[in-house]
């Protein structure tokens, strides 16, 4: 990635469905741009159906754009093969949704410590890092509680730790307080504005919760397909 340029650039992404005759619908994406440097934060707001969460999938190559290009740290994701794509999100990205997907049978230190097993990056033993991390937000006394034994807020902050082990450039978060009471989500909400300085990770949110949005950087709306900056009057 040459000095000074995006860490993520979308160029004119476009994305279909198509329904059981072959028929393809409307575009749900229509040639969606953007670019976000190292180290901002970012929402993405709109109606449900919109295309937020197809657009993360997409940036986080879980999905394929129909057309357009999508440039992270200077590759261009949409042209690179499946291995190389799982090594990307093993190793560069991190994810956290809406449900936590902890896996109920491990610990909280063994659930964050999952994503290293096919990322060995030279950094040193992991369980030191997950262990500083859990500590941050709060949950150095439950390492070796299982999911059941946790709140909501703190079944979501494992996540959060878990999507930041790797030390990914990007974190992306698709309705990270959806699920919570309105305490834990703004208590999510600032962790996330929290970390993203400390941990310097680039932050790209998809929400609902307008509060949340209005604590990034800038705020997107999508809307029939187009992206558009949203000004903080709401237009």
């Amino acid at each position: 990635m040459a000095d000074g340029a995006p860490l993520l650039q979308l160029r004119d992404v476009t994305k279909f469905y198509r329904g059981p005759e072959g028929v393809a619908s409307p575009p749900v994406l229509d040639g969606v741009s953007l670019e976000v440097a190292a180290g901002e934060s970012i929402a993405i707001v709109g109606p449900s159906g919109s295309g937020k969460s197809t657009l993360l999938n997409i940036i986080g190559t879980l999905d394929r754009p129909d057309e357009g290009t999508v440039i992270l740290a200077g590759r261009d994701l949409a042209s690179m093969h499946d291995a190389d794509l799982a090594r990307v999100r093993s190793t560069q990205i991190g994810f956290v949704f809406q449900l936590h997907h902890l896996l109920p049978q491990c610990t909280v230190l063994e659930n964050v410590l999952v994503p290293t097993l096919a990322a060995a990056d030279g950094l040193g033993p992991p369980e030191g890092r997950a262990r500083r991390l859990l500590d941050r937000v709060g949950l150095a006394d439950r390492t070796t509680y299982r999911p059941a034994q946790l709140s909501g807020g703190e079944r979501q902050r494992v996540a959060v730790v878990r999507a930041l082990i790797n030390r990914p450039r990007l974190l992306l978060a698709d309705e990270p307080t959806g699920s919570l009471d309105h305490a834990s989500a703004d208590a999510l909400a600032q962790l996330l504005v929290e970390l993203n300085g400390e941990e310097g990770v680039t932050l790209i949110v998809v929400t609902h919760a307008l509060g949340l949005a209005a604590r990034m950087g800038c705020c997107y709306e999508l809307r029939d397909g187009q992206l558009a900056l949203r000004l903080e009057d709401g237009s």
